[in-house]
């Protein structure tokens, strides 16, 4: 269950401040890339902010370097899995500290 705390933006502020168009953020969801947290409808859908992050992230790979969504998608994914592990050694050498200080 998601926290309601975390701050949701609607497909309509996304694209205003960012300046994308609605068939771009389509076409990211559709890859997979993004994924909207809430709303059945591509106008209710709402995205929070971490996808926020990586919507921009795929927008400038496709952009600026002209990888196709696929590649991006892939980028995308395994920076995902990059940030996973690298929470998850912080976590792991706080933990190894703490036991080494015991």
């Amino acid at each position: 269950m998601m926290n309601d705390s975390i701050r949701k933006v609607s497909i309509e502020e996304l694209c205003k401040s960012k300046d994308i168009n609605q068939t771009l953020v389509m076409e990211v969801v559709e890859f997979g890339i993004a994924r909207p947290v809430e709303g059945n409808t591509i106008q209710d859908w709402k995205f929070d902010t971490s996808t926020v992050h990586w919507l921009k992230k795929a927008i400038r790979l496709n952009r600026q370097l002209e990888i196709d969504w696929v590649g991006v998608a892939m980028v995308i994914e395994l920076l995902k899995q990059r940030e996973a592990l690298e929470y998850e050694n912080y976590t792991l050498q706080r933990q190894l500290a703490r036991f080494l200080e015991s």
